[in-house]
């Protein structure tokens, strides 16, 4: 509870007579039942108790786990009148149900009403983070495996068994995926075996090297990344800390008569209306998830950051096709309503087809309304296709069967708020496009993105070998992200290695402007760091127009 001048403000309770509270009863009749009652209010609650001596009736319900019944609830009490004269309605009607109350003194009731409303309080603690807290925020830097977090712990435990030392001096334990690859220094005539990484750098936390020694002498190479794996290292450990984080509050619809400006993160998070992020790893941390639907709404949004004009990065091909797409999303008022006067018709919902899903399948649905709320007046559906689509979802198995109606057994959410829609396939995609299942494709109404994809990594390429003709074959935008530059440059270049002649640029490829501003450490690899969608590019079948001669 809360003044207009950010103060807590404590109810001024009456002195010299018996405490009025059928207010308070009600609400806690109501709004705060039981376990589920706000920790600050209890706090105040709890010092007006214990310092004036009003004579309260308590009422206890033994059944603790009947959430739909208060634990204490704080009725009026006058002498010459019924107890329940001025008691709401409903609370009288709870009272009946409940057990003979007994009327307590003003020594009794402080030690009571303490009990009950610690057990509310270790049950709301988000709004006590004291009491929660494993670190503060000037001591989130811990090396891996002294962190006060387990979860951590076993991260480290994982580093040591599977990481090899970078140092030059060692054997190369697999080939080199880019030029900033650590592999590419070393040689396999080298002297050395390879070596598990068991040594800790004491400047960012991680086990990187076999040795001391090692780490001394490569400390050169080393400090190029050391401050970045640092950074992530107190990350990691912010999201282990216990604290409340108002940052993961998300707004709901937008309202008409505010416009969206898409011109970076800030002034989509201040037009969007968030909470203030004060903090750069507050800031980090709210970007790493928001980066997926903010990723595909930057490009197919009218106020996309992306255009025609110099150094817009848009091609003239990639302008019809996201003209089509932008056609749908935002579609004019027709003066829709409630009622049945105001029933409209709709057009079908577009399909944004994410393939080679992985982990943003099991983001948080919240997260993924951002994305109704950026297009309110059109219906979205997102499809999650890919083997690893229900990675991180293990409450959700076992998987629907596979029946006529369902035949490759999708799992559909559509109580997202009446405009999204989310269905996940377990299944490659080109084994569907066989099938026929999503045909026919309309560049009006359907978008592939692909987070991500490996396109030329030599551990996946040969997966989408069979899915890329296919994905010409649609005529659809094709948006695809990369963990850094070597890594998108290394898809373009595949793409055009397989397909040459047979796409069209839509978005020219640079650095994604919606990309998460957090780093993230590679466990196999910790001197690979990446950046979630941090490069960004888009393209399409090539199409063939037919003119006529004369």
């Amino acid at each position: 509870m809360r003044n207009s001048r950010s103060e807590e403000a404590i109810p001024n309770f009456p002195h010299q007579q018996t405490l009025d509270v059928t207010w308070i009863a009600f609400l806690a009749a109501t709004t705060m039942t039981g376990g589920y009652t706000c920790g600050r209010c209890l706090q105040v609650l709890r010092r007006r108790v214990a310092t004036n001596g009003f004579t309260i009736r308590l009422q206890t319900t033994y059944n603790s786990r009947r959430i739909y019944g208060p634990s204490v609830s704080l009725v009026r009490s006058f002498g010459s009148r019924s107890n329940n004269c001025c008691t709401p309605k409903s609370l009288q009607g709870h009272t009946k149900r409940t057990s003979t109350p007994s009327v307590c003194t003003s020594q009794d009731a402080p030690h009571t009403v303490q009990q009950s409303m610690q057990r509310a309080t270790s049950a709301t603690s988000t709004y006590s983070p004291e009491s929660r807290a494993l670190l503060k925020p000037n001591n989130l830097f811990h090396p891996f495996s002294q962190s006060p977090s387990p979860s951590i712990r076993q991260r480290a435990a994982f580093i040591k068994q599977n990481a090899f030392c970078p140092h030059p001096s060692h054997q190369q334990t697999r080939a080199p995926v880019s030029p900033h690859d650590p592999e590419s220094r070393k040689s396999l005539e080298s002297a050395s075996p390879p070596a598990h990484s068991h040594f800790e750098c004491p400047d960012c936390g991680v086990p990187i090297y076999c040795s001391e020694g090692h780490w001394m002498d490569d400390f050169e190479a080393h400090l190029e990344i050391c401050e970045t794996i640092r950074q992530i290292n107190e990350d990691d450990h912010d999201l282990h800390s216990g604290r409340f984080f108002p940052e993961f509050s998300y707004p709901g619809l937008q309202d008409d008569n505010f416009v969206i400006n898409m011109t970076n993160w800030d002034t989509f998070l201040y037009t969007r209306e968030f909470d203030a992020i004060n903090h750069d790893r507050s800031m980090r941390q709210v970007t790493r998830m928001l980066t997926y639907p903010l990723t595909i709404g930057s490009v197919l949004h009218e106020l996309s950051p992306y255009g025609v004009r110099k150094g817009g990065r848009l091609t003239v091909e990639g302008l019809k096709s996201v003209s089509a797409l932008r056609y749908s999303l935002h579609p004019p008022k027709t003066g829709e309503g409630v009622d049945i006067q105001g029933l409209r018709l709709k057009a079908p919902p577009v399909r944004i087809f994410i393939l080679g899903a992985r982990a943003e399948s099991s983001l948080p649905r919240e997260v993924w309304l951002q994305l109704s709320y950026i297009f309110p007046r059109s219906l979205i559906h997102l499809i999650f296709i890919g083997p690893e689509s229900m990675a991180n979802r293990d409450a959700e198995f076992p998987l629907p069967e596979r029946t006529p109606e369902n035949p490759f057994g999708g799992i559909v959410e559509d109580r997202l708020g009446g405009q999204l829609k989310i269905t996940t396939y377990v299944d490659y995609f080109h084994t569907m496009y066989k099938a026929q299942y999503f045909q026919p494709f309309d560049p009006y109404l359907d978008c592939i993105m692909l987070f991500h994809p490996g396109l030329g990594h030599p551990a996946s390429s040969h997966e989408w070998e069979e899915t890329l003709p296919q994905l010409l074959e649609t005529k659809v935008p094709i948006i695809s992200t990369g963990y850094t530059q070597w890594d998108m440059e290394r898809d373009i270049n595949w793409v055009h290695e397989k397909c040459a002649g047979e796409f069209d640029m839509l978005l020219e490829p640079g650095e994604n402007i919606f990309r998460s501003l957090r780093w993230d450490l590679n466990d196999l690899d910790p001197h690979d760091i990446s950046c979630g969608n941090w490069g960004l590019w888009a393209f399409r079948g090539k199409r063939y127009e037919a003119t006529f001669r004369g």
